[in-house]
């Protein structure tokens, strides 16, 4: 109890609602200045009100053992709620002051009590309301409660000790007299929070956040309410309906029809809220609402100051409570439509979301937190001197030192000195989140193009044409400086890539095509003014969306067919890709997040869908925009595309299961079905737009019907194929090729372990071909039944590593690669990289023809490590020379990252002059050479 005792001695001394309120209780016969001691049956008292937390739980005991007057139900209720609030608080108090309740506690135990005293109300005032008029009822004949919405700190357990309760009044259906009911319901609840008498008060309420405000009606129902936010919903309400939460429980209805009212009223708010778009337009009304903010403070520090008083308001003030509040939101508000883990509506969980999710460096979140958690600490010791809804640090010496009391801090000094350090940090981050609009004036000022006739002609056309002229005056001005900025940037990119590309022509960066790709954006973005926001908040974003413009090609068609993803130009996790991340553990914990996300999201399939479809093109496009800043190699870009791919696979398997069972059944285990890619994928090594080739197996050996195994599976399957290529509006995911299944397009869908095993042993002649079992050799289980995919191992190992007649396996490779040639013969004069001799594929059927040849003596050959492994593992084998092996891994990285640049500007074809690849086919074909044995098949390129 010391720590109790001494909290009772600083409270006392400090805090004059304290002293006032044990008056109340009849302990003295007149107040008592400040630095007084407290009696013993004072001390006795207060450290009984202090010795446990209030939870829930001893604020229904406190209020069974609080005596109330007989007469009107309601207003004993309401005596009851003051008196139980006056002991709560300064139990609260005392243990605030004394150390013991951290802010957690203080901020939840306010909120409890405002939630148990709206229940508490309405239980008495609701039956006695319907004793006189008739309850409204739903058009089923049902009871209808008064749903109390909670806004701000109240909806997001943030309460502080003298807090208004600002709340909104929402019913369910209209009916006759049902808003009559519902508004003599609310006058009456009001009455009892917010009266006043010399037993104090239960809560001061605020209803100007109703829909239409003071001249609004003061209960609405819910189709009012969604009219409203369709109507006259404006920016800031988003807001404030971000943190909303019901406050009342069911009193007229049952909890069946009150959860059905809570349900319909989320349906509504939602998607007014969150957008499914990334809503960059929040952050100008942030701005603005934060302007206003400031513009109230300073005319109210502007009163202060003529009247002799230098006063610092820790809310509302620069650096202040309210600027850590809006940073944390504006991510909620922004990106919450497609990530429900920014729906959280407390701040602290808030930030340490947003440093979980990388959206915040983890320090910035972590100081950002330790500041809010000081400043509201220091509101609160303000508020506890005389329990008045202030949030400034007195000027007085004696009122400030009174507050340093009650902070806890040693001296004035120290606590003036530790607000100013925290409001410092807060004003920077919040500055660097929010520039002020001069700085984006600024900006716009230094684009270098001061004159319409200094532009490229797409763009001069494009601010004249019609569509531009049609838009608001703000609006055209902010397109009219983006273009200068783009006009500058593009020079300043054509100069960049001259220099670090010479003449290879890998990218289109003419400025004219970069000028009508930008304009095509402009075209595709100016449906939602939102991401004209983006770009000029953020000007950095927009150098980067003219990077990926000028890589031309694949890169800018990407990002135009998908302009929802200019979100990710600001996303602080696009410079994450660095050499040291780990791959499989990156994708893991995002695929873990986004499964999350898929679940929250309900049962719309569609809507997982799409939010799947979103979560795969924003990391391309992460992985694009390391990509094009030189972070990545071209290995290490296909290891985090493969992983990414794999990520979505298991995850879309799992929610295809999901969406076959009904929503309110259990979901059974996953049948023993595994998924197997092949290829590019299975050999890790896949691009941006590769195929992805796949086979299902399944393990048709357990308990019950085989038949009806194999049809689920094939449902399950069919249902995991439409998830991948179904093109919703947010587009696809992957093109699939089955056709290396068993028997090709002949074979079943889903083919049993055992008939697979059978068919690549080849035991009966009618199995697997030869060059099946080359595609063996990069086959790998990526998603599905583990112990089955362990099952696959085995037996692709075990096809792999049988001996086979070298002889023969040199003939069946050079045969098949003379197929291909042919069929992919072709009349240009330049070098084909991928497909004629001496490119990539005579690397990939040399390293083929290695594994066949050797793995029955070397089982380090079956391992799935991609070409240029296994081109080290064959060399430290000893079955190719070491330089050789070397000069051959080198040739082809340099075939893929030609092949990429080439893919990237657009180019369908990796065709390139023969002398800039002269050493590269010199390289490959002696790898052929040595491996096959013969200089066959000739092709017209390999001469």
């Amino acid at each position: 109890m010391l720590p109790i005792y001494r909290g009772v001695i600083r409270a006392y001394g400090a805090s004059r609602f304290v002293r006032r309120s044990l008056l109340r209780e009849g302990f003295a016969s007149a107040a008592q200045p400040d630095g007084a001691r407290p009696t013993a049956a004072e001390t006795e008292w207060l450290q009984g009100a202090a010795q446990e937390p209030w939870t829930a739980e001893r604020m229904a005991r406190g209020w069974r053992e609080t005596a109330l007057p007989d007469g009107d139900p309601v207003a004993a209720v309401a005596l009851g709620l003051r008196r139980l609030r006056r002991r709560m608080l300064c139990g609260l108090l005392v243990r605030d002051v004394a150390g013991v309740a951290p802010l957690d506690e203080v901020m939840r135990t306010m909120t409890a009590f405002a939630e148990f005293a709206v229940r508490t109300a309405l239980a008495a005032i609701l039956p006695d309301l319907a004793g006189r008029h008739p309850a409204p009822r739903t058009a089923q004949g049902r009871p209808q409660d008064l749903l109390v919405v909670g806004m701000g700190k109240a909806g997001a357990w943030e309460l502080n000790v003298s807090s208004d309760l600002d709340l909104v009044f929402v019913y369910g259906e209209d009916g006759p007299s049902a808003q009559e009911f519902f508004d003599r319901a609310g006058r009456r609840l009001i009455a009892v929070l917010a009266d006043a008498d010399e037993d104090g008060f239960v809560f001061r309420t605020d209803l100007r956040l109703r829909p239409h405000g003071d001249s609004g009606p003061l209960s609405v129902s819910l189709a009012m309410l969604e009219e409203y936010f369709q109507r006259d919903g404006r920016e800031w309400e988003r807001f404030a309906w971000s943190k909303a939460r019901v406050l009342s429980g069911p009193v007229l209805a049952t909890e069946a029809d009150f959860r059905d009212q809570l349900a319909a009223l989320d349906a509504v708010v939602t998607p007014f809220v969150y957008r499914r778009y990334f809503d960059f337009g929040a952050i100008g009304a942030i701005r603005d609402l934060h302007a206003r903010i400031r513009a109230q403070a300073r005319r109210k520090r502007g009163a202060a100051d003529a009247a002799g008083r230098g006063e610092y308001d820790v809310k509302l003030g620069r650096g202040g409570i309210r600027e850590i509040e809006f940073m944390a939101q504006a991510w909620g508000i922004m990106r919450g439509g497609r990530d429900v883990r920014l729906r959280e509506r407390a701040t602290l969980p808030m930030l340490a979301t947003l440093a979980a999710t990388g959206r915040l460096p983890p320090e910035d979140a972590d100081a950002l937190s330790d500041a809010y958690v000081f400043l509201r600490r220091l509101e609160h010791a303000v508020q506890y001197r005389d329990d008045a809804q202030t949030h400034r640090i007195p000027a007085d010496p004696a009122e400030r030192e009174a507050v340093a009391q009650l902070f806890g801090a040693s001296s004035v000094a120290e606590l003036l000195a530790r607000y100013h350090a925290a409001r410092e940090h807060v004003e920077r981050a919040f500055d660097a989140m929010f520039p002020p609009e001069e700085a984006d004036a600024g900006r716009a000022a230094q684009g270098g193009v001061d004159e319409a006739d200094d532009l490229p002609e797409p763009m001069r056309r494009f601010l004249v044409s019609a569509r531009v002229s049609a838009l608001p005056e703000a609006l055209r001005t902010r397109v009219g400086a983006l273009a200068a900025v783009a006009a500058a940037e593009i020079g300043t990119i054509q100069r960049e890539m001259r220099e670090e590309r010479g003449a290879a022509g890998e990218s289109d960066g003419d400025a004219e095509a970069i000028a009508v790709r930008w304009v095509r954006l402009m075209e595709i973005i100016g449906r939602r003014a939102t991401y004209f926001a983006l770009l000029a908040e953020y000007p950095r974003a927009h150098v980067r969306v003219l990077r990926v413009l000028a890589a031309g090609g694949w890169a800018a068609e990407y990002l135009l067919r998908h302009p929802i993803l200019l979100d990710e130009l600001i996303d602080p996790r696009a410079e994450e890709f660095s050499a040291d991340v780990d791959v499989p553990s990156y994708w893991a914990a995002w695929a873990r997040d986004l499964d999350a996300s898929l679940r929250a999201a309900g049962p719309d399939v569609e809507a997982q869908m799409n939010l799947l479809r979103d979560a795969h093109h924003a990391a391309v496009f992460r992985l694009l925009l390391a990509d094009l800043a030189g972070h990545l190699t071209v290995e290490r870009l296909a290891d985090h595309l493969s992983a990414a791919a794999d990520g979505v696979l298991r995850i879309a398997l799992d929610a295809a299961w999901r969406s076959m069972v009904p929503p309110t059944a259990p979901v059974p285990p996953l049948p023993r079905l595994c998924v197997v890619a092949y290829g590019k994928l299975g050999g890790r090594e896949l691009g941006y737009a590769s195929d992805l080739d796949l086979i299902f197996v399944v393990d048709d050996t357990g308990p019950g019907p085989a038949e009806a195994d194999a049809a689920r599976c094939a449902q399950l399957v069919r249902r995991f194929l439409s998830w991948l290529t179904t093109v919703t509006s947010s587009g696809n995911l992957f093109e699939i090729d089955l056709r290396l299944r068993p028997n090709g397009s002949a074979g079943v869908l889903v083919t049993p372990l055992a008939a697979f095993e059978g068919y690549q042993i080849n035991a009966d002649g009618h199995g697997a071909w030869f060059w099946e079992h080359q595609a063996l050799t990069r086959a790998r289980p990526c998603a599905g039944d583990a112990a089955v995919g362990e099952r696959i191992e085995t037996i692709r190992r075990g096809v792999l590593q049988r001996q086979r007649d070298p002889a023969l396996v040199q003939a069946e490779v050079v045969a098949m690669r003379r197929r291909m040639l042919e069929g992919h013969a072709h009349r240009d004069a330049r070098f084909d990289c991928k497909f004629d001799r001496g490119g990539m594929v005579d690397v990939e059927f040399a390293v083929q023809a290695l594994v066949l040849l050797h793995a029955h003596r070397h089982p380090e050959l079956v391992e799935n490590r991609g070409n240029i492994g296994l081109l080290g593992i064959a060399a430290h084998l000893g079955l190719l020379d070491a330089a050789m092996a070397e000069a051959a891994a080198d040739a082809y990285r340099r075939y893929r990252r030609l092949q990429h640049a080439l893919r990237l500007a657009g180019v369908p074809d990796a065709r390139v002059d023969r002398d800039r690849v002269r050493g590269e086919i010199d390289a490959v074909l002696r790898l052929w050479h040595r491996v096959l044995g013969t200089e066959e098949p000739h092709g017209k390129m390999a001469d």
